[in-house]
């Protein structure tokens, strides 16, 4: 892929799931859907350290936060769009530590993806600034993120966000490499090492390789089994970027030893791939599978035992597996694609499923430049609109 046309911190969300209410034509439709737009993303991206614990918790706070359909999306677009720099308060306007708290706020969530806005290469808009404000409002909701890419210094912003807001958040650093060009690879590699060699590893929980990297191989292939001839072979050109990343970060003799991972689509990772890592990260969603919103949760912790933990745990090194990405869409562009058949996208779907699960919720904020690129819900998976303004959503304590 020519690079003018990655976009780093990008990962569609339109995912392939086999469950009994989703037939294989269903699959089909969307998987070609999906490979049709897999052709412009080169580069982006829940956690369960073990299994999942199944108390009350929060897929559907991770699970939808935008405005009820087509008919508040008016409202919500004139929100989309701005500058973020009141959506922080500080005692000390030259010290982001003295950011004042937000009581709307809460952390309930495990985990939470994030991409800064402006990190899609080689455009590379981002900010010291505006992560700043980001990892001041993160903080106040989890106690780590996950990185899609290294693209535009996006690695060594959070890091130093961190730092200068002195709050209690580790990141879990990620590298996206494409499977036809081995410059997006080195380049973020480069930059992973040089953040490393900076900051240290007091906020790195480990780093993640390949962002549907398998699934993303097999479509550019024809193929849809990641354990083929086909997939072994996109398995290797992987498996070389993560042995790379491993040797590269054990060259720094760093205080401790970071596990390398990987990140893809729910039913997309090659054993080979598995035995390989440290640790997986599975992107499930409900809404692509077209399942309720009353029982998302439940299929989701379904799916990922099912589909990912059990089969690790049959593997000789047992990688740990976690749900990378999970969310529900809050809104859609066009009225096509407000709904997935039983439910909607909308900001009360955020609250209606309390089966607690740990995840890296999908995600942040709004990316306005999915919304134009891409329509439908692509655009709205966030907790807060693209300007850091918190949906219409009440976040409970838990």
């Amino acid at each position: 892929m020519p690079l003018n046309n990655q976009q780093q911190g990008y990962s569609s969300v339109e995912y392939p799931y086999s469950n009994a209410a989703y037939s294989n034509s269903q699959w089909l439709e969307k998987e070609q859907s999906r490979n049709r737009r897999s052709k412009w993303i080169a580069q982006t991206a829940l956690k369960v350290i073990g299994s999942l614990v199944a108390v009350l918790g929060l897929i559907a706070i991770g699970v939808g936060v935008g405005v009820t359909l087509a008919k508040n999306h008016k409202s919500s677009s004139s929100k989309s769009s701005g500058s973020s720099s009141n959506a922080v308060e500080q005692t000390d306007p030259n010290d982001p530590s003295t950011f004042k708290l937000d009581a709307r706020l809460k952390k309930s969530f495990y985990g939470i993806a994030y991409t800064p806005e402006g990190s899609q290469y080689p455009a590379c808009g981002n900010s010291l600034d505006q992560v700043i404000t980001d990892i001041q409002l993160l903080s106040q909701l989890t106690d780590q993120i996950r990185l899609y890419g290294a693209d535009c210094n996006q690695t060594a912003l959070v890091l130093e966000a961190i730092k200068q807001t002195k709050v209690n958040m580790t990141v879990w650093l990620g590298n996206y490499p494409i499977p036809t060009d081995p410059a997006p690879y080195e380049r973020q590699r480069d930059a992973i090492i040089d953040a490393l060699k900076t900051y240290g590893t007091d906020h790195v929980a480990g780093i993640t390789v390949g962002n549907e990297y398998m699934l993303n191989y097999l479509n550019a292939n024809g193929a849809t089994d990641p354990n083929s001839a086909i997939g072994n072979q996109g398995a290797q050109l992987l498996i070389a970027n993560i042995t790379d990343t491993r040797n590269a970060v054990q060259a720094l003799n760093l205080p401790k030893t970071l596990p390398i991972g990987t990140a893809d689509a729910g039913s997309f990772f090659n054993t080979e791939v598995l035995q390989a890592v440290d640790f997986g990260m599975s992107n499930i969603h409900a809404w692509f599978a077209n399942v309720s919103i009353a029982q998302a949760a439940g299929w989701v912790n379904e799916f990922f035992q099912e589909t990912n933990v059990q089969v690790a745990q049959t593997l000789p090194n047992q990688p740990r597996f976690f749900i990378a990405e999970t969310g529900w869409p809050t809104a859609s562009k066009d009225a096509g694609n407000e709904s997935n058949g039983p439910s909607i996208a909308s900001e009360p779907n955020l609250q209606a499923n309390k089966n607690g699960t740990g995840y890296f919720f999908f995600e942040y904020f709004d990316e306005t430049w999915k919304d134009e690129q891409f329509g439908g819900v692509e655009g709205h998976w966030g907790l807060f609109y693209s300007n850091r303004t918190l949906k219409d959503i009440t976040i409970p304590e838990c």
